[in-house]
């Protein structure tokens, strides 16, 4: 199954460089492994060499367009579909969608590559250990979880089957945010013509990678 395209482009872009089909960068990992943060690390490094990028967070989108979902296997299998389909027409609109969202099923991530094989998916294991994630919990989940408060915890107390062949696995527990945001610029640089750009454009003057706007001086 494949998304169709839209006569009308989607006005999300960034007025940076845009192709007539874009990408599909999935980080999925445990709650607390780093995904959302090489998310926006990837999009901070693309968008410096004028890329335009968009990033879907898991967590903002069960706020908002899968508010009425819960954590049930079933409820887990609909989120990943929904955000993989508004990724799909993001990637239409020629955007570089990166997503940050635990796929916890492989029968999930077989679905979305084929879903999104034509927009050169990427699946990125974004890999920790459940007691360092819990260590971390910058969502307070596991504490939650520890207190009786949440349950259905992907890889406390529900199923969170490991990857077994993603495109990219970084393990964020041994290597820093930046030696992970590398390793994941040069296996894009590997992959496509347009992220061959990765290597050769360079960053806008006066920024730094990886720093927010009021730490750049």
């Amino acid at each position: 199954m494949s998304i169709r395209s839209h006569e009308k482009r989607s006005g999300a872009s960034k007025s940076q460089l845009s192709v007539d089909r874009g990408n599909v960068i999935w980080l999925t990992g445990l709650s607390g492994s780093g995904k959302s943060t090489l998310a926006r690390s990837l999009e901070n490094a693309l968008s410096m060499r004028g890329m335009a990028t968009y990033v879907l967070d898991g967590d903002l989108m069960r706020q908002s367009l899968n508010k009425d979902l819960g954590f049930s296997d079933a409820d887990h299998a609909e989120n990943v579909r929904r955000i993989g389909e508004v990724a799909g027409l993001f990637a239409d609109a020629g955007l570089i969608v990166i997503v940050a969202c635990i796929v916890p099923f492989a029968c999930d991530r077989i679905l979305l590559r084929e879903l999104l094989d034509d927009y050169d998916y990427m699946e990125v294991f974004v890999d920790c250990p459940l007691d360092v994630c819990s260590q971390r919990d910058p969502r307070g989940l596991y504490d939650k979880a520890a207190r009786g408060l949440v349950t259905q915890v992907a890889g406390l107390d529900a199923t969170h089957e490991t990857p077994g062949s993603p495109d990219l696995h970084l393990r964020t527990h041994l290597v820093s945010p930046e030696a992970c945001l590398d390793a994941l610029l040069e296996s894009l640089a590997l992959r496509t013509a347009l992220f061959q750009q990765v290597r050769t454009a360079q960053p806008v003057v006066g920024k730094r990678e990886g720093l927010p706007e009021e730490h750049q001086n």
